[in-house]
């Protein structure tokens, strides 16, 4: 029988979230970064977020996040611009809930910015008219 030559298994794989209790510091945009909210996640490494600026960006998250940050839509991010591209930009922090309503309590965030809501769904209670709408029918008659 072959010799095991593998470092560990799954779960050494996954690691464990012992930073999940403790207060990190926060950071503040610099020359260059902008703050957003994830509109939408699309796969592959990237999202859309609209800017504090105003402009929907195609964001990449970068290999130090991925698989390691869960980033959902309606998070707040700090992304680095682009100078060359505007319409894209690199995610750079995931800031917590606590730490989205503390930068929103120092001025940091405009009231557009919701954090912990969802991105641009349609919610359950606007019905733009595209559900179907089917009749009551006595189940024993069919």
């Amino acid at each position: 029988m072959p010799k095991n030559k593998g470092k560990g298994g799954k779960n050494r794989k996954r690691g464990k979230n012992e930073a999940d209790d403790e207060k990190r510091e926060l950071l503040f945009k610099e020359d260059g970064q902008e703050y957003a909210q994830v509109t939408r996640m699309l796969g592959n490494g990237r999202l859309e977020a609209r800017c504090h600026d105003g402009v929907t960006r195609l964001c990449h998250i970068s290999g130090k996040l991925h698989k390691k940050v869960w980033i959902a839509a309606g998070d707040i991010l700090l992304v680095g611009l682009r100078d060359f591209q505007d319409g894209k930009a690199d995610v750079i922090h995931k800031y917590m809930p606590d730490e989205a309503r503390l930068l929103k309590a120092y001025g940091e965030l405009n009231d557009t910015f919701r954090p912990n809501e969802g991105g641009d769904d349609v919610d359950e209670d606007n019905s733009d008219g595209d559900n179907i709408a089917f009749e009551d029918v006595d189940v024993d008659i069919i």
